[in-house]
């Protein structure tokens, strides 16, 4: 089964605020408010790192879930998140978006 790649898109900017992220999209200042689930799909989204590794290594060992679940549920919210253009999902590594300095979240 292949699996998604996810970046963030480089029309937003995001915060941390405690477990939630707060991510306004450039293009018409709508902001979303991330879960503390989210946020972590969120912070890993380099393009680079398949989501089944993401969930797998961050999601399943957080919270009392199964692995298959936890993968299911991903998918599903980086679709929703890929259809208000603040997330990329490719069937291939992507690029990295970030354009700052390493550690420094948009």
């Amino acid at each position: 089964m292949s699996d998604k790649f996810i970046r963030r898109s480089r029309e937003t900017a995001a915060r941390k605020l405690g477990d939630e992220t707060m991510v306004l999209a450039i293009l018409d200042s709508t902001l979303f408010s991330l879960n503390e689930v989210a946020s972590i799909v969120w912070a890993a989204a380099d393009g680079q790192t398949p989501l089944r590794t993401i969930v797998t290594n961050a999601i399943v060992p957080a919270f009392e879930v199964d692995a298959e679940t936890a993968y299911r549920d991903a998918l599903e919210l980086v679709g929703e998140l890929a259809r208000e253009g603040i997330l990329e999902v490719a069937d291939a590594p992507l690029a990295p978006a970030a354009t700052e300095p390493a550690g420094k979240q948009r």
